[in-house]
């Protein structure tokens, strides 16, 4: 799992030993579901900063209710800068996902859900491409920011499990893709020899399992 320290030396984020840390869940999680809380990296007046995020982006201009939202926890790679739903925000709202990891699925001998965890050949963070917005509840005027993550054609390490991967950043590209200065051109699958896989425990396919649980994410 990543630490402060990795995350500040990665995204050369400001510290202010005086300060408070900043409000983020840097726990350890295994199971983390849509429309829950991750941790973003973002630009704000020329300074990386992390903020938490409701996983499934919510338009600044959406008017009706929560439930009744598409589902926008991934925005595609080839249409994500045309789409009403993702457009403004790949113009000027740009984040990073950090994780160590994600799980993908495909179907068993047995018909079911067989779920595999991807992470880094060489053990480093995942910086995910994604996007965000800051939304006004209607309802109680809270500002809520949201983010999804884009995602890119599979690599042949990831595309005997699934068709599709997220865009993953590599450490040159995360100042200009956080700035607006890179576009389209970077959203492509990871290069080979980037990834690896293993099968894990089929509890990861429910939103119940225990998120502190660090076992879901050892080899079956």
């Amino acid at each position: 799992m990543y630490t402060w320290a990795q995350l500040y030396a990665l995204y050369k984020l400001a510290y202010d030993s005086t300060a408070a840390q900043p409000k983020s869940n840097l726990q350890p999680r295994y199971n983390i579901c849509p429309t829950t809380e991750i941790d973003i990296i973002r630009d704000r007046n020329g300074r990386p900063e992390i903020v938490t995020a409701r996983w499934g982006l919510i338009p600044s201009w959406w008017k009706k209710l929560l439930k009744e939202l598409p589902t926008t926890f991934n925005a595609r790679s080839d249409t994500v800068h045309q789409k009403p739903m993702f457009r403004a925000a790949f113009k000027s709202r740009r984040c990073i996902i950090p994780a160590s990891g994600y799980y993908e699925w495909r179907k068993g001998e047995d018909g079911g859900r067989e779920p595999h965890y991807f992470r880094r050949v060489d053990g480093e963070v995942l910086s995910l491409a994604g996007l965000y917005e800051e939304w006004t509840d209607p309802v109680t005027g809270e500002i809520v920011t949201s983010a999804t993550i884009i995602v890119t054609d599979a690599s042949e390490e990831v595309a005997h499990i699934h068709n599709r991967m997220p865009v993953i950043l590599e450490q040159n590209q995360i100042e200009k893709w956080l700035t607006g200065k890179s576009g389209v051109e970077v959203l492509k699958p990871a290069p080979e020899g980037t990834m690896k896989e293993h099968r894990v425990s089929r509890r990861v396919n429910s939103s119940r399992a225990d998120e502190n649980d660090e076992t879901l994410i050892q080899p079956e």
